[in-house]
């Protein structure tokens, strides 16, 4: 069995937001100013590495006892911009939706109800003190929500192969990136075209559901983020010529569009190619 500490971590993706560092008020800014000098960061994998350790443990630690001082930093068009970890806050707003994930007895082999009633107890805790708090960063596993893909469009489409050999786990610098990076204010102006036409012209459910729910995050930050959905590690499980092929955001963009010109079959067959795509990488759940 592979060290936790070299294992790759194959099934997560992100919808992540970046906020220029004057968005942040001091002392936070400071860290974060500092912190973006470091040489040093550590990666998304390094993160998921650290939070499967925590479940090696008897009992297991479901939510890091301390908040993560790390973030993922960008530079956009000269600004710095922080995303913040937020492990801890991320790790009890996942606890919360593995009951609706797992069968009760997987659910307590994993992660035994007593674990679960203290976390509970000390998220309550935490939230009355920080009633305003919210994740940067989403994540959601095996597979890419398709509300995600209303907010980018290809042409935004940020693909590198890597330098890893094919067919295997890849690395590091070597392993395979593909994402959409676009400026938060085009992204809550396609979430408001999209509602629109899916309003018009779908009844409710959980696409209109979800876009509702992303757009209502993305107005939480400040209006000059970068908004970034990374396929994360789910490169290292898709061979490269799917990677090379996906383009899913202009799927969905193709199929809105269709579907706010009258276009059903337009929409039928753009609708089905995501389908088809995204139930393969799926069934690679059930394979591990």
């Amino acid at each position: 069995m592979p060290k936790v500490s070299s294992l790759i971590v194959p099934y997560a993706s992100y919808l992540r937001v970046y906020e220029p560092l004057a968005a942040f008020p001091e002392p936070e800014r400071g860290h974060w100013a500092r912190y973006a000098r470091r040489p040093d960061r550590p990666s998304y994998q390094d993160e998921l590495r650290r939070s499967l350790a925590d479940l090696l443990p008897v009992p297991p630690v479901p939510v890091p006892v301390h908040e993560s001082g790390d973030a993922f930093v960008a530079d956009v068009d000269g600004v710095l911009c922080v995303c913040p970890w937020r492990t801890r806050l991320r790790g009890w707003e996942a606890l919360d939706d593995l009951a609706e994930q797992l069968p009760a007895p997987v659910l307590d082999a994993a992660l035994p109800e007593l674990v679960r009633r203290q976390a509970a107890q000390d998220y309550e805790r935490w939230l009355a003190r920080n009633p305003d708090a919210r994740p940067w960063i989403r994540t959601s596993t095996w597979q890419v929500p398709l509300n995600w893909f209303v907010l980018v469009s290809d042409e935004e489409r940020e693909y590198d192969k890597g330098a890893g050999s094919e067919g295997g786990a890849r690395a590091g610098e070597d392993a395979p990136v593909l994402r959409y990076r676009t400026p938060m204010v085009q992204a809550r102006r396609r979430v408001a075209r999209g509602l629109r036409t899916l309003r018009d012209t779908l009844d409710e459910g959980p696409l209109i559901d979800g876009l509702l729910d992303v757009g209502r995050w993305l107005e939480e930050f400040h209006p000059r983020s970068l908004v970034e959905l990374d396929y994360g590690g789910l490169v290292h499980v898709l061979p490269a010529g799917e990677l090379d092929g996906d383009h899913s955001a202009a799927d969905v963009a193709e199929g809105i569009e269709a579907l706010r010109t009258g276009d059903g079959p337009g929409a039928g067959e753009a609708y089905g190619r995501l389908v088809e795509r995204w139930r393969s990488v799926r069934d690679r759940r059930s394979a591990n």
